[in-house]
């Protein structure tokens, strides 16, 4: 979310028009900037030659993220309005300068010459239709050679917007495309965090959790104009896409997995109380394989127990909309319900493990037959490690109830 107190350290752009007439724009077309003089004055000029020739009433906003180069003089040197924006990062200077559009709907675009500000009919159109948000994509409109990375371009993008389709139930296809407009009020109602590159990523899976309206269109892509490196880095930030894509997915970073693993560990443990399970002629389950499954069933239901309470912070700090079966899951578990669970569970667990050990001293704790006494001690002490987790687990999603009160 928006910190006021960071905005108040943004030193606010010159106005160029009464507060009338400022009221009164339709499109902001809006450049993040970090030493781009190389190619902003190009963009810029697009930008402004298309606002003329479409006859929409917009402004250029020049977001300035701490430039050296003299990028600044030179958007000040085309009428474009400036921004200054003294938190570093590629999302601080979005997020900074979609506060200060006066635009009714944001085109945001990076300023390296890569994406044609002259061409936008298409965005404009789809925004007037009643999209929220309308995403270029790269891989239907072009792609032009050198404009993109092989590894980019034929793996790491498609890979990471599948990801992202399947995670968020979205049809996108280029979750990366730098290119896109968008309501200006939709997009501040989400409350966006991200301060560096993970922002425009951060905005198109928030839009699709939120269930705003998403369209693509068409864009091209160009090699961008800078002699200097991009500011991208392919793995790194490729991890940080990735990371981001799961936090903001606890089912599929902790619920898909938990219960799978909950499912078959408990399953199979149950199944080898009653004896070995052959598979086939030379394959036994025994107790090792009762072992591992104990160990799945810990795992197993300590994700879970991530998932509930992961979705259930997500929602109080707004990350994630509310949802009525949480709400009646977390009405069920309270922290005394589970409490009285644990005990049970617990005590079942401590019995188990008492009639192991006293069938142990019934040999003066030396040799024991282990196929039966392995066979209810490692389910036994299963249930006590599963007590205490419920119990930790309680207590915590407790606190935190409290800390968002």
């Amino acid at each position: 979310m928006t910190d006021a107190r960071v905005l108040e350290t943004v030193k606010p752009a010159t106005l160029t028009r009464d507060e009338k007439d400022a009221g009164e724009i339709e499109l902001t077309i809006l450049m993040p900037c970090l030493n781009e003089a190389e190619t902003l004055g190009i963009c810029i000029t697009k930008a402004q030659d298309y606002l003329a020739r479409s006859k929409v009433h917009g402004e250029v906003l020049v977001a300035d993220n701490g430039s050296t180069d003299g990028s600044v003089k030179i958007a000040e040197g085309t009428l474009a309005r400036v921004m200054h924006v003294p938190i570093r990062g590629y999302g601080s200077a979005l997020r900074h300068g979609i506060e200060a559009a006066r635009g009714r709907f944001v085109v945001m675009g990076d300023a390296d010459d890569s994406y044609d500000f002259s061409n936008l009919d298409a965005f404009v159109a789809e925004l007037r239709a009643g999209n929220d948000l309308v995403m270029g994509n790269r891989f239907r409109g072009g792609i032009a050679k050198g404009a993109m990375p092989p590894l980019h371009r034929y793996f790491g993008n498609p890979a990471l917007s599948w990801i992202g389709r399947v995670l968020f139930s979205m049809n996108v296809g280029d979750f990366y495309c730098g290119l896109r407009a968008f309501r200006k009020d939709a997009i501040r109602s989400l409350g966006l965090v991200s301060p560096g590159m993970e922002f425009a990523l951060e905005m198109v899976f928030r839009s699709g959790i939120a269930g705003l309206k998403i369209t693509e269109v068409p864009t091209t892509l160009l090699p961008d104009g800078r002699s200097r490196p991009p500011h991208l880095r392919t793995w790194k930030d490729g991890w940080r896409s990735l990371r981001l894509f799961l936090l903001f997915s606890p089912r599929w970073l902790f619920l898909y997995p938990g219960v799978t693993l909950l499912t078959v560990g408990l399953g199979m443990a149950v199944l080898l109380q009653l004896g070995p399970v052959s598979m086939a002629p030379n394959l036994e389950l025994d107790l090792h394989t009762l072992l591992v499954c104990c160990m799945a069933t810990i795992v197993g239901l300590q994700s879970v127990s991530f998932a509930v309470i992961a979705r259930s912070y997500a929602t109080v700090r707004g990350f994630l909309p509310r949802s009525d079966r949480l709400e009646k899951i977390l009405g069920f578990l309270k922290l005394e319900r589970l409490l009285v669970i644990a005990l049970i569970v617990g005590i079942i667990g401590f019995a188990g493990t008492m009639w192991c050990l006293i069938r142990w001293s019934d040999v003066s704790f030396g040799h024991l037959e282990y196929g039966t006494v392995l066979r209810i001690l490692m389910p036994s002490t299963t249930l006590v490690a599963i007590s205490m987790q419920l119990i930790f687990t309680s207590f915590f999603a407790a606190l935190l109830d409290i800390a968002a009160e």
